[in-house]
């Protein structure tokens, strides 16, 4: 009677660990399978925006924005002066059209504590 048992829990626990082991495999082809019936795919935004490079000369700051893409992108320069006293500035928005470039400047009195460009890109024309 005791071969029995052991027998039935041998049993038992081998088909626990297949279980254990087929289950995941089981479950991802499943997933697989119902993945192209689900919900549509989100897409993708087109490439916008003007590649800006930047450079600080003294007291003097000169970005060049070139644009690529077919969308128009407005571009400002900001300028953080490094002293408490000198004001920050903040340039004009300019527009930069399609395979255009632009060159914007700016200064402080003293010494540029940082310089960054912000873009607003506008939707491009559809055909």
């Amino acid at each position: 009677m005791r071969s029995t048992r052991r027998r039935t829990w041998a049993l038992l626990a081998a088909a626990v660990a297949l279980a254990a082991l087929v289950a995941p495999v089981g479950i991802s082809m499943a997933g697989r399978a119902g993945a192209g019936a689900s919900a549509p795919v989100a897409p993708t935004p087109d490439p916008a925006g003007s590649e800006c490079r930047t450079s600080v000369r003294g007291s003097r700051v000169v970005a060049y924005c070139h644009n690529p893409y077919p969308s128009t992108d407005r571009v400002q320069l900001h300028t953080e002066c490094r002293r408490w006293w000198d004001i920050d500035a903040d340039a004009a928005p300019v527009d930069v059209g399609p395979g255009q470039t632009v060159r914007i400047d700016d200064r402080c009195w003293k010494e540029v504590a940082s310089v960054w460009v912000t873009h607003r890109v506008q939707d491009s024309p559809r055909s």
